[in-house]
């Protein structure tokens, strides 16, 4: 019993030392859903449905976070989403 115990402990552990990072999109009064739906397609490769979703939640919600990973992976679509007038950050 104690070594399932033990087992479980450590994977739990495991499992929190991986954090990942997100990116977060912001809502704004400027960019049209086409615009953000376009880019997020693009720059996050969603599915124009995954985007279109995103989009929605932003507008309503207004942030979403819209891709996870290494923040290695993430610094060059977050920049490529503020290049193209979007706001965003990792967190």
């Amino acid at each position: 019993m104690a070594t399932i115990e033990k087992t479980k402990r450590q994977t739990e552990i495991e499992e929190s030392v991986g954090v990942n990072n997100e990116i977060v999109l912001y809502n704004d009064d400027v960019n049209t859903f086409v615009h953000v739906i376009d880019t997020l397609v693009r720059v996050c490769n969603h599915t124009s449905e995954q985007a279109e979703q995103c989009a929605i939640l932003v507008h309503y919600k207004g942030k979403c976070t819209v891709k996870t990973g290494a923040y290695e992976e993430l610094k060059p679509q977050c920049s490529a989403l503020l290049e193209a007038g979007l706001s965003a950050e990792i967190v």
